[in-house]
């Protein structure tokens, strides 16, 4: 198959699922996974598609990629990354945990902890945590999103207030140049803002990815975060911002 022809199918795939792996590709068009990348590095290139530890997907401002397609995303860093935060919390510690694949990846590394109070939105985290019976699980009322478990609304805003906790660990879509952390659904955002109002110390988790990917709404700024948690350097302007505001930058 001619490379222009395979990159156009690539292109299909990933416009259709929203995350494609890199082995996926080499079993569609059986070639070896360098071809693979290398027709990847070159849609990238040509801003067609976003490069991702094991594959590639495609970003829009308005609509999030599926769930089940961000649950594989960059895993491997999301999985160091929790590593490294849970380090900063102690036992019998109180906290927020928002919607996200990075923050699901942190609360199973949570497990290790003893006797955390704990005020999610999200079902999955829920989920996750309540395994361990020294911990107590509050979820948070609203509307609950069917496609990734994330409970939402005014109502979700109004009970996250109703708290002060020790650390508010949040996850976000994409990370302007100039510090704003945006999102898709201004409903998620208001709670989010209400997270880290009522957080004494905020913990933020963004992969490499999520630093210049857009997204329509602006939930604050990173200054707004006490620790900031990534896998790769930041961009310039948000390290200098970073550090005229006394935010802790951890690279894992």
């Amino acid at each position: 198959m001619a490379q222009r022809r395979r990159q156009d199918l690539i292109m299909e795939l990933i416009q259709q699922n929203g995350f494609v792996t890199t082995e996926q590709l080499v079993d569609q068009f059986k070639v070896t996974p360098q071809t693979i990348r290398r027709d990847l590095n070159e849609l990238a290139q040509q801003k067609k598609l976003r490069r991702h530890h094991g594959g590639a997907g495609i970003d829009s401002s308005t609509v999030n990629t599926a769930y089940q397609a961000r649950k594989i995303m960059d895993l491997e860093a999301k999985e160091r990354i929790a590593e490294a935060l849970v380090e900063l919390i102690p036992d019998n510690s109180s906290m927020f945990i928002n919607i996200g694949t990075t923050t699901e990846t942190i609360a199973k590394a949570l497990l290790e902890k003893n006797n955390l109070q704990i005020v999610t939105n999200n079902l999955h985290v829920a989920s996750i945590l309540s395994a361990k019976e020294d911990f107590h699980v509050i979820i948070a009322g609203g509307e609950v999103r069917n496609r990734d478990g994330g409970i939402v609304g005014e109502a979700t805003r109004d009970f996250i207030n109703q708290f002060k906790m020790d650390f508010g660990i949040i996850g976000i879509s994409g990370i302007h140049n100039d510090g704003s952390l945006l999102d898709f659904d201004y409903r998620e955002v208001r709670v989010a803002q209400a997270i880290i109002a009522n957080s004494n110390q905020v913990l933020l988790a963004a992969d490499h990815s999520k630093f210049g990917r857009n997204a329509m709404v602006r939930l604050g700024s990173i200054s707004q975060a006490d620790h900031v948690f990534t896998d790769q350097q930041p961009p310039v302007e948000i390290r200098q911002l970073l550090t005229e505001h006394n935010v802790q930058l951890h690279i894992v």
